[in-house]
């Protein structure tokens, strides 16, 4: 299992560009058609790989449905970048 670590938070509108192919992908696969500037959107660093997974933190009402999420992705969240992501919510 890999562990999730929180590279940031940025708003769709600051988003660094090495980003933006996850957050498209991850845009796809949530079916949303509409990405606001102010949309706030937390990038994780996969640990061991060369991949990040992205949250668009709207669409969580709480920290068990990121884990829930991840756990699906074989991977588990760092315990720090829970409660900040939480405190997000």
């Amino acid at each position: 299992m890999f562990i999730a670590t929180l590279d940031g938070i940025f708003k769709f509108k600051d988003i660094p560009q090495e980003y933006g192919p996850y957050v498209q992908f991850k845009a796809t696969i949530e079916k949303r058609e509409v990405i606001k500037d102010e949309d706030e959107i937390a990038i994780l660093n996969i640990t061991g790989t060369d991949s990040h997974h992205v949250l668009f933190l709207d669409s969580y009402k709480n920290g068990e449905e990121i884990k829930k999420e991840l756990k699906e992705a074989d991977a588990k969240i760092n315990h720090t970048t829970l409660k900040i992501l939480e405190g997000h919510l």
